[in-house]
This record gives C-alpha cells, structure tokens and sequence, in this order.
C-alpha cells in the first residue's frame, strides 16, 4: 500500500475534524446548525478534490467499510485505512482542543463537539432512536458515496452530491445527536472532552459501521455489478475515485 494514500487519510480526516468539528466548538454560536451543516458538506466537498485522486478520500471508517463490503478494496487496504483515519480524527480532536483554549470562557470539558443521547442530546433523544439515527443516516451517507462513484473514474461533479449529502445529514442529525456518522470524527473530540462524551462514545464508534454496512447491501440490491476481482493495495490507490465520509 502506497504511503501517500495512508498519509492523505490521516491528513484527511484530521482536517475534517478541526475545520468541521472546530466550526461547530469555535463558531457555532455565530454560524447556527445551518452553517455547522455546510461547514461539514464544504470540507468534505473540497478533500474529494484535493486527496480523492490519491487515496479516494474516504475520511471515514464506515465509507471504508463501505468499500470493503462492495469488494472495491481489500482488506489490507482497509485496515490500513482504519488507523489513518483513527489518528486523524485523534490529531484533530487535539488541535481544535488547542484552538478552543485560546477563546476566553469557552467550554472544552464534556463538550468539544461532541456526540450524545439523553441529557448530551438537544431534544434529549435516547439510547435506542440515537442509535436507529446514525446507522440510517450514515447508510443514507456511505450508499450516496459508493452510488455515485460507482464507475473508476472521476467524472464531473462526483464530489458535489457528496458533500451536499453530508451537509443535508447534518441538519437533520445534529439537534438528535450531533451527528456523527464517521467513527473517527466522534472519537477525536470525544477523548479530549472525556467524561460523559466518552463513556457514550461506543455508539458511535459501532452505530455508523452498521450503517457502512446496511449502505453495502442496498447498492448491490440498486447498482448490480459483474463479479470482478478485488484491486491488488497499489491499484486501489490508483483507481479509487474520489468520495468520502
């Protein structure tokens, strides 16, 4: 597996995390849950573009599950994924923590964009609609990724729908439970807040990967494919469209 592809995921997902997550922490009382939802779609929009070509730009253990599923990688390809992303999303968490502690009274404890169910929640949803909630959202997400990057070529605007897929998923998650739908964006924030944020953080680590899931079987039910052989590492780094998480 190409280091370069490794290195853009990590990059990757790091920069979802700070400008992303660190909209909603530094900026979201200014921005409200609309531009929190755009700044989501926007940075996912632009890293199609700028790291699609080198790794596909998944940013998101669950696309990458996704893709596995769909025999588009192997798996030690998606492995090596996994920890990118992970470490990302660590890096990140650890940067938009730095940028925080420079604002004069800001919360960073328990909070720091967190996700949650109950008192974590802003209309207290439970443990179980929280859960139902980010596996159907990040199906809705990862089954839009791998529908329009169904062909190995980056064509037009595949990036767009993507992003604007991740945006429309974050109005409607983040009042319900912040929205995660990207195990690594929730793990970051989650280690640097600490307390509540992370002793409810395994739902969403598990939630959106049955959601990957779920997303892999429905487009093979929508997009048929013919049986053909799983890329070997250096050339699902070459072929890999662009699309993310």
């Amino acid at each position: 597996m190409e280091k370069r592809a490794l290195l853009s995921e990590f990059f990757g997902t790091l920069l979802l995390v700070l400008f992303a997550v660190g909209a909603a922490v530094l900026a979201g009382t200014y921005i409200g849950t609309l531009g929190i939802a755009l700044a989501f779609g926007f940075v996912l929009l632009a890293l199609a573009y700028a790291i699609g070509p080198i790794s596909g730009c998944h940013v998101n253990p669950a696309v990458t599950l996704g893709f596995l599923l769909a025999r588009r990688i192997d798996g030690r390809t998606a492995v090596g994924y996994w920890g990118a992303q992970l470490l990302g999303g660590i890096a990140g968490g650890a940067l938009v923590l730095l940028l925080a502690k420079q604002v004069p009274g800001l919360r960073t404890s328990g909070a720091l964009g967190t996700n949650g169910w109950g008192d974590r929640s802003a209309v207290h949803i439970g443990l179980g609609g929280a859960f139902l909630v980010e596996v159907l959202l990040t199906l809705m997400l990862v089954y839009v990724v791998l529908a329009v990057t169904h062909r190995l070529a980056v064509t037009g605007f595949d990036g767009l729908p993507i992003g604007l897929t991740l945006a429309a998923v974050h109005l409607v998650g983040i009042p319900l439970t912040g929205t995660s739908v990207n195990p690594a964006r929730s793990l970051g924030p989650a280690l640097f807040a600490g307390g509540p944020a992370l002793s409810q953080l395994w739902l969403f680590l598990v939630a959106p990967m049955i959601g990957g899931a779920l997303a892999a079987g429905a487009h093979f039910l929508t997009h048929p494919q013919r049986q053909v052989a799983v890329p070997a590492p250096q050339q699902a780094v070459e072929k890999v469209p662009s699309q993310v998480s």
